[in-house]
């Protein structure tokens, strides 16, 4: 059986006083290839600290976390950072993206920080690019700038940029926060898509309505995670 993709064992948070603060408590949690995952809480509930430890941004006070079977906590930080720039793509509510950059250049610039895309030159890396821009639906927009793109755009844009390196995991946080509904429509369809195509996405979000899109849905309060039973 292939390993999950994601695997807490116990993992918790704590961040130092005083007071001390376990801003998330110990957790099991599985999520295997090819789910679709919505993690749902208010604002302060954690989402964003299990954000950071399911995205290897953070690192947990206790408990072990696998990344497709591999122990991170026995990772020295350079291959810490290559095993995230590898297996997960991350797409935020706030784009990132750079204002002074093309579409294609933004999303090129991924692999820069993925080792295993190290070999590839200019000329490939663009090809890639378009590539993923292609998939989303913007090989058209290829050369625009952010600034004369809609917000759909850019976050296609994101999400192009989150793909290119063919990660095992894609990491959204609140994705949908920034657009009008029908835009919202619009991406919330493109990852079930890519989805369907066999993409483990975990999304964070505050909307039961957009939760209620995934297959599986876990509860975040106060830094309790849990399971909800399936209707």
């Amino acid at each position: 059986m292939t390993a999950p993709v994601i695997e807490f064992r116990g993992v918790a948070l704590d961040y130092p006083g005083p007071p001390p603060v376990t801003a998330l408590k110990p957790c099991d949690l599985e999520i295997r290839q090819g789910e679709y995952v919505t993690v749902v809480g208010p604002s302060g509930s954690g989402k964003s600290t299990f954000l950071n430890l399911a995205g290897l941004l953070d690192l947990p006070s206790r408990g072990r976390y696998l990344l497709d079977g591999i122990d991170t906590a026995e990772l020295a930080d350079g291959a810490r950072t290559a095993l995230r720039g590898r297996r997960i793509g991350f797409v935020f509510q706030s784009f990132h993206l750079l204002p002074h950059r093309s579409a294609a250049e933004n999303v090129a610039l991924a692999m820069l920080y993925a080792p295993a895309q190290g070999h590839l030159g200019a000329a490939d890396r663009r090809a890639r690019a378009e590539a993923a821009l292609a998939e989303v639906g913007l090989a058209h927009r290829a050369g625009a700038l952010p600034s004369r793109m809609s917000g759909g755009e850019r976050q296609r844009v994101a999400i192009a940029r989150a793909l290119v390196n063919r990660p095992s995991l894609l990491l959204c946080d609140e994705p949908t926060g920034n657009l009008d509904s029908a835009t919202a429509e619009s991406v919330l369809a493109l990852l079930e898509t890519l989805h369907a195509g066999g993409l483990t996405i975990v999304l964070i979000t505050h909307d039961q309505q957009v939760a209620a899109r995934a297959g599986r849905t876990v509860l975040i309060r106060d830094g309790v995670l849990r399971e909800v039973a399936a209707v």
